[in-house]
């Protein structure tokens, strides 16, 4: 598979037309099994086609039970600056609900090797709105998160996507839903404890604390192109959106033969209008005025105006300083928020 991705590096260095790259991140599954000699492949590869900001952010995606002393040491030594831990509940039963393999103990543990190891940035991943989950459960989750005092704190709710096993219990009536009354209150309680203990939200699911916001993903939102590598993999060059097939043994044949298979989705000024809505309602500061009138129409400019004016008045929305944003109380529900100004 890493020959395959070092392959797909060399065939696809063009589609970024701008070769400095301020993050690389390394996710999807478990990347944190790699090898020393086969993270330094992958950078060494990315430095062939891409030259890396001097101060560029290198993210780790890590599950807890991976990071001993030893395997922390050669995630340092690669250049590894950043890394991103998967531990999703201190609790072994939610633990194992979600078939995690790892414990609440091993997740302590990582935290302790992570600062023994002096690396200073990292943030560890919590889900809330589990089946059957109280409020007074979620906030003993945020307050041993807290204890750990992590840079950055990425929180999310439980999703349930279709043809899982997990929806299959949801229709069998195994398990219940999350009710979204109950969500919320998690969400708006992890606002209040986090926000008091210094994190600032400055995405609806990410909260950090001065000077620790990921630089990765604040592109993403910001709306930046990006090249994604690997199977399943999304690229984004500002005009259209491509994604790899998905089949592992298929991916590494065809690369192997000088071929990827992907496909490719123009996307129309439309598309780039709502999508930026989306995006830029996730972020604290909220979506730039400036920027829209610049660069779109005067259809999408009027429309703009004229939807937004309605949410204002139903307080979902706030106008200030030239920007569009979610007021704090409402951001839970905003990818609603933000497709109420869409251009259908």
């Amino acid at each position: 598979m890493v020959t395959a991705l070092s392959d797909e590096i060399d065939l696809r260095s063009d589609y970024l037309s701008n070769k400095q790259l301020s993050s690389l991140y390394f996710g999807g599954g478990t990347p944190s099994v790699l090898e020393e000699e086969e993270i330094e492949l992958l950078l060494e590869k990315t430095k062939q086609h891409f030259e890396l900001n001097k101060e560029a952010e290198i993210t780790l995606e890590a599950n807890p039970d991976d990071l001993g002393i030893e395997k922390l040491d050669v995630i340092k030594r690669v250049g590894i600056n950043r890394l991103s831990i998967g531990i999703q509940s201190f609790d072994d039963k939610q633990l194992k609900f979600m078939n995690r393999t790892h414990t609440a103990e091993q997740s302590l543990w990582a935290v302790e090797n992570v600062r023994k190891m002096g690396i200073e940035n990292f943030s560890i991943d919590l889900i809330y709105g589990l089946p059957g989950m109280s409020v007074e459960e979620w906030k003993g989750q945020l307050k041993k998160a807290l204890q750990l005092k992590p840079p950055h704190i990425s929180a999310y709710a439980l999703t349930v996507e279709p043809r899982t096993a997990l929806s299959n219990w949801v229709k069998k009536g195994k398990i219940t839903e999350g009710k979204d009354e109950i969500v919320a209150s998690h969400f708006e309680l992890t606002q209040e404890m986090l926000g008091e203990s210094g994190y600032e939200q400055y995405e609806v699911s990410n909260f950090a604390l001065k000077g620790k916001k990921a630089v990765h993903n604040s592109s993403y939102w910001e709306g930046e192109p990006y090249l994604g590598i690997g199977p399943s993999a999304h690229s984004f060059n500002g005009s259209s959106r491509q994604w790899n097939i998905t089949n592992n043994h298929i991916y590494i044949r065809e690369l192997s033969e000088g071929r990827l298979s992907a496909e490719k989705e123009m996307l129309s000024t439309k598309d780039l209008y709502n999508e930026m809505v989306m995006t830029s309602l996730r972020k604290r500061e909220g979506l730039s005025l400036l920027s829209v009138r610049e660069r779109f129409d005067e259809i999408l400019w009027q429309h703009l105006l004229k939807e937004s004016a309605s949410l204002i008045e139903k307080g979902n929305l706030v106008e200030e300083k030239g920007y569009l944003y979610i007021p704090e109380k409402r951001r839970f529900y905003s990818d609603g928020i933000a497709a109420g100004l869409f251009y259908i």
